[in-house]
Formats: structure tokens, sequence, C-alpha cells
């Protein structure tokens, strides 16, 4: 390049590829676009700061992000098990990344220029951005800010912050004053004093105080919500739940701008659930840009701040972002090496961004926000164009049109005024808010025209489904179902208890139900065979033992086999996390009292196990688990051959092969220095040998036992009276 320094060094845990799927290939590309020379250094090695000192010495930052992934779920299952595979690394080759990639990758960059400023960035670093509870290490960490010597974070989709931090930082202005940007957490040691501070760091009111306004509803920059204006004195609560937001002065008008909430310290969060599950509550509660105010958190003697979040993109800055001149293919010196994720997706093209479901168990609110950032038709058109015209190997299929939900293209609020005041942490729960506008005329637009593009044979649509919200639009759904399902659509029903499905944020089954019917019957107006496929969670927080055993009934009766199972995995800030963490509900108003609602949580291994058995209740290797499981819940009736019990009664030889395990290769025999097991080739035991009566998936079941059909849920074995129900392996 003919470069004596770059300006910015990127340092990623993802294999390099060219791409706007790819965080850092985005910010790479727009800083170029800005006129900054920006080097990537992508895995490197983190046993030393060698690696990192590979570019020299950046002129303005080291810019360190984890990847697309959070570290830790790349690389651990909900099993804390480590993963065999890594799909963002060349080969699938794991371990080319440390735990906690951001923090590992900071301290090195100090290590090797500890006058650099480092900016961390990417969802590791946003979903860490206060005091969390880490799943992996079962306790609350501080702010990763502080963990990795960071000068500032940027969290959420941080493109127009980047940008204006390279050009302040370029200008000459120290990092210790650019304080300014939203999306951004940084230290400081005080609250300024032309600052509010609002403190709602307890959740027990003392004795009568004046002017208590509620901060769980919506509220205004007024001296007083509009709500409690209107109740008068009925407004204030009785009962000692109230978060208390204490307005300095009666006569002073709240400036939002200048305002900061100080949530529950650091020390106080790890020590108190509780007021771990009331700082989660405040901080979701502060996520619009149009109303949110910062946030900041103790940790001994400094305080972690944090700046509103970033206003969304406008269509032409989303569409500038993705129109930059990506490659579009990983980095030449991978050579022939496959890069899993990238594989994935080089066929598919992202068409916004953001999420309003508030799924409790999900962070893509968290880090793209509730706002959807749009693309252009136009845009998408060029895109898919490219994919024809420069990217090897296609064959004119496009793999997806989608994005965090595939069907939230151009859905928005009606008034931008109430999208600007409003608190709601969901836009469809606890059903579809009758400000939002749910017609899907764009999107089905999108797909006629990318379905008339020469050279394009199909166009399917992999991302999730949200069917609550293409209901309302059947000729959505008619269009889709027509053209874009490629046999088979996958959508997240998540349960069918209303229990769970509260704590998830998640409409009831009968919206399943509903969106079932419609796809079947413009199935087979369309002369299609295609199917749902449903994905479940296990071991949800509000998931009893009963609610497991009636979602395996009602698969059952559907004729579902779940292959692949979902168990339920704790991330960073998410909703349900807390609930998970302190065994409390931050949907809700909390509380001490021992009337306050409580959140059943499933921790132990042998549950957790169990949640996962009812999923699959057809494989055999988990009868004898859901048998003794039964027995204790008093419903023993469900054991047995007939159609509406869960399981056989005796325990059969498993012959239950999953269909992903079909193709591979079977170990061989134990040659010379092996010993040789049931695995490696030896017979099976013979009536009489010691061990009689323990077959594999018997557990230690003994006693002959009578073979069990693998059909079993088909209605087989109860005659024709179910023979025409589907069954399929999911």
């Amino acid at each position: 390049m003919g470069w004596d320094a770059c300006d910015i060094i990127i340092v990623t845990g993802d294999a390099y590829v060219d791409h706007p799927s790819f965080g850092m290939a985005i910010i790479g590309r727009l800083l170029e676009a800005q006129g900054f020379r920006v080097g990537i250094i992508a895995q490197p090695d983190w046993h030393s700061a060698d690696a990192f000192r590979a570019l020299g010495r950046p002129r303005l930052f080291f810019g360190v992000a984890a990847g697309n992934m959070d570290s830790m779920i790349n690389r651990y299952t909900a099993d804390r098990k480590k993963r065999s595979d890594d799909a963002y690394t060349p080969g699938g080759m794991a371990g080319k990344r440390p735990d906690r990639a951001s923090l590992v990758y900071s301290q090195r960059c100090r290590e090797a220029y500890k006058d650099v400023p480092i900016i961390l960035g990417g969802i590791e670093a946003s979903l860490r951005r206060i005091a969390h509870y880490d799943y992996w290490q079962d306790k609350v960490r501080r702010s990763i800010l502080l963990d990795a010597r960071a000068d500032l974070l940027l969290y959420g989709n941080a493109e127009r912050a980047v940008v204006e931090l390279a050009h302040r930082l370029s200008a000459g202005e120290p990092i210790e004053r650019i304080t300014d940007i939203r999306g951004s957490a940084f230290i400081r040691k005080d609250t300024p004093d032309d600052w509010m501070e609002i403190d709602s760091t307890r959740i027990d009111r003392p004795g009568k105080i004046d002017k208590i306004i509620n901060p769980y509803v919506n509220t205004r920059d007024l001296p007083q919500c509009e709500l409690e204006k209107q109740q008068g004195d009925a407004a204030v609560e009785t009962d000692d739940t109230q978060v208390l937001h204490i307005e300095p002065s009666p006569r002073q008008r709240l400036d939002r701008s200048r305002t900061v909430i100080r949530i529950p310290s650091f020390e106080k969060v790890s020590r108190d659930p509780v007021l771990y599950a009331h700082a989660s509550r405040v901080l979701h509660l502060e996520t619009n840009p149009g109303n949110a105010r910062a946030l900041v958190q103790l940790h001994g003697d400094q305080e972690v701040w944090l700046n509103p979040p970033p206003i969304p993109l406008s269509m032409e800055e989303m569409d500038y972002v993705f129109d930059l001149p990506y490659a579009r293919v990983p980095h030449p010196s991978y050579g022939k090496q496959e890069i899993p994720a990238y594989k994935m997706i080089r066929f598919s093209v992202n068409i916004m961004r953001g999420c309003f479901g508030g799924c409790t168990f999900c962070s893509i609110t968290e880090h793209e926000g509730r706002i959807i950032q749009n693309r252009s038709q136009h845009s998408i058109i060029r895109e898919i164009e490219q994919i024809r015209d420069k990217v090897p190997g296609f064959t004119g299929v496009i793999s997806d049109l989608g994005g965090p939900t595939a069907n939230m293209y151009r859905l928005a609020c009606r008034s931008p005024e109430i999208e600007a005041a409003c608190r709601k942490p969901s836009c469809v729960y606890p059903g579809i808010c009758q400000n939002l506008n749910t017609d899907h005329s764009a999107l089905t637009t999108l797909y006629r025209a990318a379905r008339k593009l020469k050279g394009v044979k199909k166009i399917l649509i992999a991302s999730g489904l949200r069917y609550d919200l293409a209901v309302e639009d059947p000729e959505y759904v008619r269009e889709l179902v027509t053209h874009h399902v490629g046999g088979y659509l996958k959508i997240a029903p998540e349960h069918t208890e209303r229990g769970p499905l509260d704590k998830m944020m998640k409409p009831g089954i009968g919206t399943y139900d509903a969106f079932k019917r419609m796809f079947e019957r413009f199935s087979a107006e369309a002369g299609k065979d295609q199917y749902l496929i449903p994905y479940f969670i296990a071991a949800h927080p509000g998931t009893t033992d009963e609610d497991m055993m009636n979602l395996a009934l009602w698969l059952k009766r559907s004729g579902f086999k779940a292959d692949q199972v979902q168990a339920f995995y704790p991330s960073p800030m998410a909703t349900a996390t807390a609930m998970y963490h302190s065994g409390r509900n931050p949907l809700r108003r909390l509380s001490y009292k021992k009337s306050a609602e409580k959140v059943e949580t499933v921790k132990g291994e042998r549950q957790r196990r169990l949640h996962k058995a009812f999923l699959r209740w057809h494989d055999p290797d988990n009868w004898l688990l859901l048998r003794e499981a039964l027995k204790e819940m008093g419903r023993a009736d469900l054991i047995g051959s007939g159609e509406h019990q869960l399981i056989p009664e005796h325990q059969a030889e498993s012959d239950y092969v999953a269909p992903r395990r079909k193709n591979s290769h079977k170990s061989s025999r134990a040659g010379k220095g092996r010993i040789l097991t049931q695995h490696t080739g030896l017979p099976p035991r013979q009536d009489g040998e010691k061990g009689k009566g323990r077959k594999p998936g018997g557990a230690g079941v003994s006693g002959k036992a009578k073979p069990a059909s693998r059909q079993a849920g088909k209605g087989r074995e109860q005659g024709k009276s179910v023979s025409a129900r589907k069954s399929r392996r999911v």
C-alpha cells in the first residue's frame, strides 16, 4: 500500500472475511472510506505481544473485538463443555481464540504499545459494558472496560460512533476528553457538576417523600408524567416495590440530555441478586435512543459511565455501509481452507438490523436495538447482482434475504413521537402494539423484484420468521410459502406452556397453530409438500418439569421428533439471564417481600438433562430418566404403549440413530496396542455373560426387554386411526 504506518489497527477473533456480514470488515471498510489507513490483525497468537506488533504502532488507536460471536459462547456449549469446532476459523478449527478474547487482546495491545488508545467493540464488549453475570464462572464480573484496561467501549452497531471518534482523535483531541459520543462507555471519577443525578441504587422505599415519579412507566421531559398527574395521589403506590426516582427540586425541569441514573454498584449487585435484577431492569428501560438517559455504576472508586444508545442509521446510511467495496471472500492467505461461517452466508443478503421482539433470552436487541434499520430495495438488489456476478460458486440460489428476523423489514411504529417516548421492552408482547405497522408489502415487493433478476433461480428465506407478525398479512405468507420455502421453514414457538412463554415474552402456541394452518393451506394451493421446523428451548427460567412434560406430550401428538435440542444459554446482560441468576422477574417490579414473584430456575445437571430429555422423548436413551421423573411427578400413567402415553414401560435396545450421525464413519476395530471396547469392535455380550441384561441404552435395566418400534409417535402401533398424521424428524 506504500504506507509508513497504519492510522487504526483492528484486532479480531475471527478469520478475516471481507464481507458485510462480518463486523470487522464493515468497520474497516467504513474507516477506509473516511480516508484512514486501516490494518487488520485476525486471530493473533495471544500468548505474547509479538503478534500485536505485526503492523507496527497505530497512529490513532487499536480497535479490539472478539468477533461476530461472544468468545465464551463460541467456545463452550450450554453445558459448559468445550466445542470441538469454531465456525469463524479456517478449517473450522477450535482453539484459535482465547476465552474472553476482547479482554486478552486488549491487554496484549497495551503490552505492545502502552500509550496507544484501546477501543473495545463488538457484541462481546456490548454485552459486558456493565457488571454482568458470568455463566461460566457462576458469578457477577466487573465491566469489561475495567478488566481490559481499555480507554473507551463502543456498544451496539457503532459505525457513526467510530467515525466520529477517529476524526476527533485525528484532529488531536485527547481520548480522555471524548466522553460525549452516544453508544460509548468510559471511566470517570465522579458526576460532573452540571449533570442531574437520579439515585436508583435501592428498591425499598423509606418514609413518606414528595413527588415520587415511577421510572417504570413512560416518562417525558416533564416535572411529573401526565399519567401520574391525571391520577393524582392514587398514582403513589403503597407497597415497598417502588424504585426511587427523586427530583432534587420540584420546580426544576428534567433535562434528559444532562441526566444520569445511578444504578447499584458492582459490589452491591455481586452480593445481592435482587439488586442485580433491579439494575438489569433499569438498564433495559433505558435503551430507547429517543428517551434513554445515561447510566453510571460504581466499581470500587471508579465509575463506569454509559452514554445513551446510538441513534439508528437511516436508510441512506445503511445503503452507504453495505455498498462499500467488499471483496465478499475470505482473505487469500487462507488458501483453500473453508471458513464454515462464510460458507453459510456467502450467498445470503442482510436486508435490515435490529429486532423489536424483545425475547428475554436473546441479546440481539441489547446490541442492535429495537428500532429496525432498513436498506433500500435498490441497494439489496444491487448486492444480489454482485453475488451473481462476483462470488465464486454461485449456482443461482440466494440462500437468504433476512436479518435477525426474516419479516421485520420496513416495520416500525406508526408515530415517530410515540416511538421516541415509548419504554416498552417489546412491540409484540403481550400482544402486537396497536401503534405498530404490520404491513409486509415492502417485503413482498422486494421478494418479487429479486425473483425477476436474470441468473437468479431461487430466493430462499433462512432467517427465523416472526409468525405472530406474519399472520397479520396473509398475502405475505402466501408469497413466502409459494416461492421462498425450500421444503422446510424454521420458526420458533420456543414452548407451548404459558408460564415459560411469559418469561420469554413470546406469544401463545395458539398463534403458532394459526400460522401452521395458513402455511399448510398455501402450500396445498401451490401444490408443494412443505413442512415447518419448530424450535423449542429446554431449561429456560420459569420452566417447570410439568411444563416440559406437557411440551413433550404436544410434540408427540403433533408428530415431531426433535433431533437437536437447544438448552437455555445465559448470555451476559439478557433479561432471562437476570432471572436465572436472581430467581426474580425483572419484567415486573422487584421487592424483597416473601410474596414477591419468584422465578423457578433450572440449574442442576440432572434437571437440565431431564428437560432436554423431554424434548427428545422418542430417544430410548432418555427413557430411563423420563420413567424415573414421571414416577416422581406422580404421572406414571404416561408410561406405557398407549396412544396417549409418552414412553413405553419396558426398555428396548436402542437402535435409534440421529439423522446427523447416519453418514458418520464407524470406529475402526482395535489395532495393536489398543483395548477392545464396545465402541472399537468388541462383539455384543451374549446371554449368560457377566453384565447380562445391560443393553446399550438400557442404563443397567435388567430383564428381557421388548423391542420398541422406532416409529413410536407415528401412530403405527395404534392402528390406522392416526396414519394420516405426518411425522418427521426435526
